[in-house]
């Protein structure tokens, strides 16, 4: 869920190179109408260049997306090295932290969802660059939860890992089917009996 965006600022006040220009506008035009929506002329135009500097940069629109989700994988993960440096030694005040800034990230007006979960209802081929960064990315981030509960101590931490993840996803096609005050408003408060819960059970082994 996306969550933070990666932004690559400007150095020593310069002009962007082409390829970083053309990589920031991707991600917002993919983000906003859709990867299949948006073609690499309409890119190549946003960015003020063309397709041939496109093309020489990555090769196909398909390693443009792939790099584009890159992008967005390490946005996450450097979030949530944030969050650690911060909640190290807490591991549920970890979960629930990432979770309220996940929530927050959810109600903005320009949100979407999840650029992940996006990206992977429009590219079904398992073959596509793009679809590995995807499941490499969302099997790490249900790894990553799992480690939490476990060192929180919470009983059945596998599973309730699982039901942090699904719910976290299914809160980001809500926000785009319902939008913002349908169930996905509720994630953190769900998520919290969910921990309290696994908490107690844990107590009474």
């Amino acid at each position: 869920m996306a969550q933070a965006r990666a932004v690559e600022s400007k150095a020593d006040g310069a002009e962007p190179r082409p390829r970083a220009r053309i990589l920031s506008t991707a991600r917002d035009l993919f983000y906003r109408d859709g990867i299949r929506a948006v073609g690499v002329e309409m890119i190549a135009a946003e960015a003020g260049t063309n397709k041939m500097t496109l093309y020489r940069n990555f090769g196909s629109k398909e390693e443009l997306i792939a790099e584009y989700l890159r992008g967005e994988v390490k946005a996450v993960e450097a979030h949530w090295d944030a969050l650690i440096a911060r909640h190290g030694d807490d591991p549920k005040a970890l979960i629930l932290a990432w979770l309220k800034d996940m929530g927050q990230l959810m109600t903005r007006p320009e949100s979407r969802g999840c650029p992940m979960v996006n990206a992977a209802i429009e590219l079904p081929d398992p073959g596509h660059p793009g679809r590995k960064v995807i499941e490499q990315h969302k099997t790490a981030m249900r790894d990553r939860l799992a480690s939490a509960c476990r060192k929180a101590g919470l009983a059945h931490p596998e599973l309730l890992a699982d039901q942090i993840h699904m719910l976290v996803e299914g809160a980001g096609v809500c926000l785009q089917s319902v939008g913002p005050d349908g169930p996905s408003h509720r994630l953190v408060k769900i998520v919290e009996g969910l921990l309290e819960s696994a908490e107690k059970t844990a107590c009474k082994r």
